[in-house]
């Protein structure tokens, strides 16, 4: 599997916190999985991004999509929701990635569909080895859905 031969996974990381971002850029570069990240920073521009819309005509589809679910403008439960109900869209997994732990979080998130739900550790080393296994999960476990 590891032969080279792999298109890298494309991640699409929605968060506007720039701590976090880079935090999570970190993780991911040190994994092995082979990637390409984009980043916006709140769930109108994440819509752009995955329609291609204003700034983002260029825009490649993401494999993935690592979701924080509080934001300003639009936040990830709506992106989750318009996401979903989008017949092109909807079989981009989508994990939530977010420092709630609240049970209407939670449950919200998966009736929305979410993939899955990952609560942000506080302490970095622990940070670092959630994004490392959701990577490694997603990045070498799963098999994700061919790019159109």
């Amino acid at each position: 599997m590891g032969t080279g031969t792999l298109a890298p996974v494309r991640i699409l990381v929605v968060d506007d916190d720039p701590g976090d971002v880079l935090m999570i850029e970190e993780a991911l570069a040190t994994s092995n999985v082979e990637k390409v990240i984009d980043v916006v920073s709140d769930g109108r521009e994440a819509m752009e991004f995955l329609r291609r819309e204003g700034r983002h005509r260029d825009a490649q589809r993401p494999d993935m999509i690592l979701l924080d679910l509080n934001m300003p403008r639009m936040d990830g439960r709506q992106v989750l929701g318009e996401v979903k109900n989008d017949e092109d869209l909807r079989t981009i997994p989508i994990v939530v990635l977010t420092t709630s732990n609240a049970d209407t979080d939670i449950i919200g998130s998966y009736t929305l569909q979410a993939n899955a739900y990952v609560t942000k550790p506080i302490d970095l080393d622990d940070f670092n080895d959630v994004v490392h296994r959701i990577d490694e999960f997603f990045g070498r476990v799963v098999v994700l859905p061919k790019r159109a």
